[in-house]
């Protein structure tokens, strides 16, 4: 079957069609007409290309002589189907995208295809539109408003950035013994016990649990990482109050780091992490004995991701604690096992936000300057 078209493809061609299928955003049907093209250029049999890809006989047929008889651009587009019209017009594709992007209807929560699509029945003159017709349209311009994404959006201002490059500057900063860093910060961990006992895997049975579980309160977890050194510290508490965080750095200055000059703290702006809470635990001399040996650096408001134990407590997260741990005693068994293996590899987070970085990509976010001006 269709013998006659046989595809031979350029080495530019190749190095465009495996990028295209290495990364980046494309269309599944354009990727699959990407593999159609590198299977065919090696000698693969049609039925052979259809059976891998997925797709019918005539598919790859069709891919072949587009690329024989027109080019790659014309293998990998979207070709209409013979005697299709569009059913909306440039005006009314525009007027789709502005609706979609629009607030949806009273009392829905997002937009739908049919809502759409009942939309622009409303607004042109067409009698019925389906919603596979909206569909394509809203794809054909990256659009789809039945999704959401959270994300935070800080106000960036001078003192976003200066407090931004500062602590940037410092992770850039190499290891200093007697001035060490590091980066803390805590995380709630609710208790979950189970109420029926889950059953083991089993070859070919995967292990199951019941829907149903029992709450058995919380506990917080405070947080020390060191990325020089690699080393990480999990302290379990029942609360995160002020006197729990200032017992945290009192045993960061005298147990841990005994021998340190100073300690360079990197911590988010939450209420408690403040030089008053020392004092709110310990008495002025014991407090200001401590605070002579620690240098705080705060994130950006609403920019705690730049804290490097950020990405510590995620690894925790997804390692030790996604599961059902009912009881503390528990928990901190199951923590400090957690550490033990983690400290004894000396793992470390690969930091590759720089400051240079930040000023090239967050350059429209900086604060403007105002320009010069001259004195009459």
């Amino acid at each position: 079957m269709n013998v006659r078209y046989r595809v031979e493809l350029s080495q530019a061609e190749r190095n465009e069609l495996t990028a295209m299928l290495g990364g980046g955003k494309h269309a599944a049907r354009k990727l699959k007409r990407a593999q159609i093209l590198l299977a065919a250029d090696r000698g693969r049999r049609d039925e052979e290309i259809a059976q891998t890809v997925r797709v019918s006989l005539s598919t790859v047929g069709r891919i072949k002589r587009r690329f024989v008889e027109g080019n790659l651009e014309r293998a990998l587009s979207e070709e209409p189907r013979p005697g299709a019209e569009r059913k909306l017009t440039g005006k009314e594709e525009a007027l789709l995208v502005a609706t979609a992007c629009a607030r949806p209807p009273a009392g829905r929560k997002r937009w739908t295809l049919t809502l759409l699509a009942d939309a622009m029945v409303k607004l042109t003159d067409h009698d019925s539109l389906s919603g596979e017709t909206v569909r394509r349209r809203l794809v054909e311009n990256d659009l789809k408003p039945w999704r959401r994404d959270m994300w935070c959006i800080p106000h960036v201002d001078g003192e976003y950035v200066a407090r931004m490059e500062d602590v940037l500057d410092l992770y850039a900063e190499p290891p200093d013994r007697q001035r060490p860093l590091v980066c803390f910060d805590e995380t709630p961990v609710q208790l979950i016990g189970e109420v029926r006992l889950p059953i083991p895997p089993e070859p070919g049975r995967p292990e199951r649990y019941d829907y149903e579980y029992r709450r058995n309160g919380t506990v917080n977890l405070f947080v020390a990482f060191d990325p020089h050194r690699g080393w990480r510290n999990v302290k379990l508490t029942q609360r995160r109050a002020a006197a729990d965080y200032a017992h945290c750095l009192r045993e960061l200055v005298d147990v841990h780091y005994p021998d340190a000059a100073c300690i360079r703290l990197v911590q988010d702006n939450l209420s408690t992490h403040t030089a008053g809470a020392l004092y709110q635990a310990f008495a002025p001399a014991e407090a200001r004995r401590i605070l002579r040996r620690i240098e705080f650096h705060y994130t950006p408001k609403h920019a705690s991701w730049l804290n490097m134990v950020e990405c510590e407590i995620s690894v925790l997260q997804r390692q030790c604690l996604g599961r059902r741990i009912d009881d503390p005693k528990k928990l901190a068994k199951h923590i400090a096992a957690w550490q033990r293996a983690r400290n004894k590899s000396k793992a470390r987070i690969k930091w590759m936000f720089t400051t240079d970085k930040a000023r090239a990509k967050l350059g429209r976010a900086y604060p403007v300057q105002p320009k010069d001006s001259k004195s009459m």
